[in-house]
């Protein structure tokens, strides 16, 4: 049997996804059994591969975000969202509630933690904010939703395990869904 190739990527959200993955312990090498993880917040590969399964956390924050998700959905011959923030938007979503230069001006430049100079940064690493935070499906075709703020590894596990058997896994079951 050929293995799969899994991909997890972090978008605008906690990490608080990816620690709930780590939480399936000792239950990740029969995951590797099945899959190479060939992308992942620790696998410092510079160009998104073509895979088979990639679990996205969080939302659509930025123009970095948006070109990352369009890239990970045509390298990806299946895409779930993975947790609240990528389904919802979640808690990033709330940045909504404000003009994106409000957000901008309150984080770069009013932020007891800056240097009070009074100007708009111009630095190249900043990403340029949407005006609006999404959730996936918004900007990209989702083939299933992982949700939990975090999910629970177990649900995590099972989603994982499932696909990769090249079953579609059935989240219907209360059991498997946790939140908190």
């Amino acid at each position: 049997m050929t293995k799969k190739k899994l991909a997890t990527v972090w978008l605008g959200g906690c990490s608080g996804c990816h620690m709930s993955l780590l939480d399936i312990d000792e239950r990740i090498l029969e995951v590797i059994k099945l899959a190479d993880i060939v992308k992942c917040p620790i696998v410092d590969g510079k160009e998104f591969p073509e895979v088979d399964v990639a679990l996205v956390e969080g939302s659509v924050t930025s123009d970095e975000h948006l070109h990352e998700i369009q890239l990970i959905r045509k390298r990806a011959k299946l895409l779930i969202a993975f947790g609240d923030c990528a389904v919802t938007s979640n808690v990033t979503g709330m940045r909504n509630y404000f003009s994106k230069d409000e957000v901008f001006n309150y984080a770069y430049i009013q932020a007891v933690s800056n240097d009070k100079q009074g100007k708009t940064p111009n630095h190249p690493a900043l990403l340029k904010l949407q005006e609006k935070v999404v959730p996936l499906q918004e900007v990209v075709d989702v083939d299933f939703v992982i949700p939990g703020c975090p999910p629970s590894a177990d649900t995590i596990f099972y989603v994982l395990f499932e696909f990769l058997n090249g079953r579609v896994p059935d989240l219907s079951q209360e059991r498997k869904l946790k939140y908190g």
